[in-house]
């Protein structure tokens, strides 16, 4: 068994902090049920309840770009434990590629969805409470053009995310290594 020795903390060095695992899950949980809604409601027929799903998931978006913002803060003075040593330097670089990737577009997929929802004249409003100023005015050709980037920005996140997922259970079941059991932020994983 992989043992590993333990930090100052307590936590086994080599692992992600409390607060990165934290995180993490947070924004993977966010991120899924926001691309769940956004699939069941898009074709729903004008009504209270779609806008009120609507609501929801812009509300999943904002909270998923902030949290995107707090994961950047946090990363910059807590870096990422390395990559396994045995881990060939292409698949170090592609893990690195679609990580920035996965930060880009927890970024870019919430951004687009404020500017298409401005330009579709529907006001962002966080949590029923905080309003958040328009980025354009309503243009309806526009809108129609920003539906299509959002949607393309959805898809390729979602694509990434399972392939992220993929990743981490390559690791953990055919390469054995600690990469996933790290992010789980348990100390030991079968």
């Amino acid at each position: 068994m992989n043992k590993q020795r333990k930090g100052a903390t307590g936590y086994a060095i080599g692992n992600y902090t409390l607060t990165a695992v934290t995180l993490h899950w947070a924004t993977a949980v966010i991120v899924i049920s926001a691309a769940v809604l956004g699939i069941y409601m898009h074709e729903l027929p004008f009504s209270p309840t779609k806008l009120r799903l609507y609501s929801y998931h812009k509300w999943m978006g904002v909270t998923v770009f902030l949290l995107a913002l707090v994961r950047l803060a946090w990363r910059s003075f807590h870096p990422a434990p390395a990559l396994p040593g045995n881990m060939p330097l292409w698949e170090q670089q592609a893990a690195k590629g679609a990580h920035g990737a996965l930060y880009a577009l927890m970024i870019a997929v919430p951004v687009a969805g404020w500017v298409m929802s401005s330009a579709h004249g529907f006001q962002t409003v966080y949590l029923g409470i905080l309003p958040i100023p328009d980025f354009i005015g309503k243009d309806k050709e526009l809108a129609e053009v920003l539906e299509k980037v959002h949607g393309a920005f959805s898809l390729s996140f979602m694509a990434l995310v399972m392939l992220h997922a993929a990743a981490a259970l390559k690791h953990h079941f055919i390469n054995r290594d600690n990469v996933l059991r790290r992010m789980l932020g348990f100390r030991s994983l079968p």
